[in-house]
């Protein structure tokens, strides 16, 4: 089936890069893109942090052993923008789609879990940054703030993302809802075959089943792209054979309708770029039912905002007109910005 004004063509890459190896994975990014762009696909989701690769050393490492990994990646972390963040979006100009990159970000001395939005003309035009890093994930990466809080307007949707388990974050989906949410990119890594993260077992059940509930709460579509366990990556980790040795393989990837039903049976274990068509006229008819973020919103009961102040360690300050009394430099509020027909909402431009 073609796109229409109501059917886009999406895909997921189900896959791992060159285990921290920037280069090498950029490559391999590219061909991804290229490849789904010939494919008619119009937005591109990739795992979290694929660039270049989940730090799974967290669930079986002690920090002594953790610490040479956690060097490596921060020498191959990708820093916005860059010759890597413009290679990326070089592969989004060529194949003519949007993508959403799951990496991770280098930014000073600190490391964050990202998601990099490149437009069909090449642009870097957004990223977020997961909120709260979760449980030893915190011993490798930095938290965002208010400005990772927005969807994309790419023109023939509003499309938002969210990593792992900020999907467990209600108020953090709700924003996204309350921002007109069509298309939703759901990024997680292969947990399901790290085996010594304590929610191993259960991971299919929590992604599975935190997809479902915003598809149905959001009224939205959700790409649910995970990665998976490569080769490399087992031997690099080096776990002892036993019950806590990851696995080749894992993740599970494929595609929820606003019902928070799999439009098909979801993809695992094998690399494999997966692809759906998305009709988006669906989205109306679960408005009908209930709209979240409309007639089905309560906020003459319920309220809230979203601070989007710079969470930063020294800003800048001027002394005013009353002397001693320090007054934050003003900061222009952010516009909506049309970048290659795509409107960032909601989201204030980083420094």
């Amino acid at each position: 089936m073609a796109n229409t004004p109501s059917t886009v063509k999406v895909a997921a890459v189900h896959a791992a890069a060159p285990f921290l190896d920037l280069d090498a994975g950029v490559r391999k990014a590219c061909e991804f893109i290229r490849e789904a762009g010939r494919a008619g696909a119009r937005l591109v989701a990739f795992p979290e942090t694929f660039l270049p690769g989940y730090p799974y050393w967290i669930w079986s490492h002690t920090t002594k052993y953790a610490a040479p990994f956690f060097a490596e990646l921060y020498a191959n972390a990708v820093e916005l923008p860059s010759d890597a963040s413009r290679a990326l979006g070089e592969a989004a100009r060529e194949a003519g789609t949007w993508v959403v990159m799951g990496l991770n970000e280098k930014e000073g001395g600190t490391l964050y879990n990202t998601q990099a939005w490149f437009s069909p003309s090449g642009e870097l035009v957004a990223r977020h940054r997961k909120l709260h890093p979760t449980n030893a994930e915190r011993t490798v990466w930095g938290r965002g703030d208010g400005r990772d809080v927005f969807v994309v307007d790419t023109g023939f949707a509003k499309v938002g993302g969210l990593i792992c388990f900020e999907h467990s974050m209600d108020l953090n989906r709700y924003a996204l809802s309350t921002l007109g949410e069509q298309i939703h990119v759901a990024a997680w890594p292969a947990i399901n075959a790290t085996h010594a993260d304590p929610n191993a077992a259960n991971f299919d059940h929590y992604s599975r089943t935190l997809s479902s509930a915003h598809a149905i709460c959001a009224q939205t579509y959700v790409i649910v792209v995970q990665g998976r366990i490569s080769e490399e990556i087992v031997e690099r980790l080096g776990v002892p054979e036993g019950p806590d040795a990851p696995t080749v393989g894992g993740g599970v990837t494929g595609f929820m309708g606003p019902d928070g039903q799999w439009l098909a049976e979801p993809h695992r274990d094998d690399e494999a770029i997966v692809y759906a068509e998305l009709d988006l006229g669906v989205i109306a008819f679960a408005k009908f039912f209930a709209d979240g973020a409309g007639h089905y919103a309560r906020p003459d009961v319920f309220t809230f905002g979203v601070d989007r102040t710079p969470q930063e360690p020294l800003t800048t300050q001027r002394v005013s007109a009353v002397e001693g009394v320090l007054v934050p430099e003003e900061r222009r509020p952010a516009e909506p910005e049309d970048r290659a027909g795509g409107a960032v909402l909601s989201a204030l431009p980083r420094d």
